[in-house]
């Protein structure tokens, strides 16, 4: 019997089409003979759709079209089982559309890859494919991150962290933000990702126009100083906590100072999603990228080791793409952030090193079943009397025999 694996995508994030072109890529290249896999299509209010289209990228050309060609669907656990009902339920008839084994979400982005999916599908009692809870969160957060990473002695830039609340007063938060770093300064949401809501600033001026938009994406906003002669790179990891392995480096080629959206999902993107027929963009693939990246053979094994510490240390699983920045003028380098999902789930930095995309998936795949397995060996609950014991005491409070 095939394991059924769901596959998620996109969600209420603001990386929900990259999701999309993401996942189809990774579902064009599974293994269909061994698995059976289910496209789960989430909108943007975070409503659950499958059907004959669902895993089709012309079809996304026109939402609302296709989801009146596919079923709503809800979460069900039943015992040891977890199914795919339709909803709203018929009064006669199945409602199951589907059994599910195993998730394998392909997310992107702030309410979807920072835990928050994994965290209710692991409730289900579901196998997920990818990091955990904590893992997610603490990589969606850059100020977390960089926090864990620097008290690991991993190099990451100083940063500031600021709210909304700081942001009612705009000039008292520039005069602290200059007070902190000389300009220019980075200015980012604090867990976005695809550099939405970034920008550089080089004076007062470029700090309000770049607080303005990084307010408007996010509640909490990082600031940092910009590295004037950079070169960046980027380096996926996979593997789990007791072992990881770094692909090739890349070095993404920008059209700006700072790699943007459009370069990274529409500039030079002129085909399909891999495999795809339709045209549009093809997700991380469209990147115009240096692979391997042009780095002497030293700075290169640094980048990678440092890829897999940092994957260690965040206690990641499954595959994540790590950025990093070097600094040319006197080549230090840095650990800008990491991606736990990452777009295409990097399947093109691994192609160099022999690794086609059916085996990643199929590693992602393996790597999981192990995680199953040793969850079962560890007690979260058990039997006790300690309510047989219990009474409320009225409305004062309770109290225990």
């Amino acid at each position: 019997m095939k394991l059924k694996i769901a596959v998620l995508f996109g969600g209420k994030s603001t990386e929900h089409e990259i999701s999309i072109i993401s996942a189809i890529q990774a579902i064009q290249s599974m293994d269909h003979e061994k698995y059976e896999i289910i496209p789960v299509y989430m909108t943007k209010n975070n409503d659950y759709y499958v059907g004959e289209e669902v895993d089709q990228i012309e079809a996304y050309k026109n939402i609302p079209e296709l989801l009146k060609k596919s079923t709503q669907v809800i979460w069900v656990k039943d015992g040891e089982k977890v199914s795919l009902m339709r909803y709203p339920m018929k009064k006669f008839g199945n409602n199951v559309m589907n059994e599910v084994d195993m998730a394998f979400p392909i997310v992107h982005g702030t309410n979807v890859e920072d835990g928050t999916l994994t965290g209710f599908l692991a409730t289900l009692g579901l196998p997920v494919v990818g990091c955990d809870v904590l893992s997610s969160a603490v990589g969606m957060n850059k100020y977390v991150m960089k926090t864990v990473l620097k008290d690991n002695d991993i190099s990451v830039l100083d940063c500031k962290c600021y709210t909304w609340k700081d942001y009612e007063d705009v000039d008292a938060l520039i005069s602290r933000i200059e007070a902190a770093f000389p300009y220019p300064v980075i200015v980012k949401p604090l867990n976005l990702g695809s550099s939405i809501g970034i920008k550089k600033a080089s004076d007062r001026a470029q700090l309000t126009e770049a607080l303005d938009l990084a307010f408007e994406f996010a509640r909490k906003i990082l600031v940092e100083p910009a590295i004037s002669q950079l070169k960046e790179i980027n380096c996926a990891v996979l593997g789990d906590y007791e072992g990881a392995q770094a692909s090739e480096c890349e070095e993404p080629v920008n059209s700006d100072e700072i790699l943007s959206y459009e370069d990274k999902y529409i500039g030079g993107a002129k085909g399909g999603a891999k495999g795809a027929k339709a045209g549009g963009s093809k997700g991380m693939t469209s990147l115009k990228r240096k692979l391997p990246a042009d780095i002497s053979a030293d700075v290169r094994d640094e980048i990678r080791k440092m890829a897999v510490d940092a994957f260690l240390c965040l206690g990641c699983s499954g595959v994540a793409r790590i950025d990093f920045m070097i600094d040319e003028a006197n080549g230090k380098v840095y650990l800008n952030e990491i991606n736990t999902i990452p777009g295409s789930l990097s399947f093109y930095l691994w192609e160099p090193l022999g690794m086609k995309y059916p085996e990643l998936l199929e590693n992602l795949i393996q790597l999981t079943l192990k995680a199953d397995r040793e969850n079962h060996k560890v007690v979260y609950s058990f039997d006790t009397n300690v309510l047989a014991g219990v009474s409320l005491g009225g409305s004062k409070g309770s109290k225990i025999k």
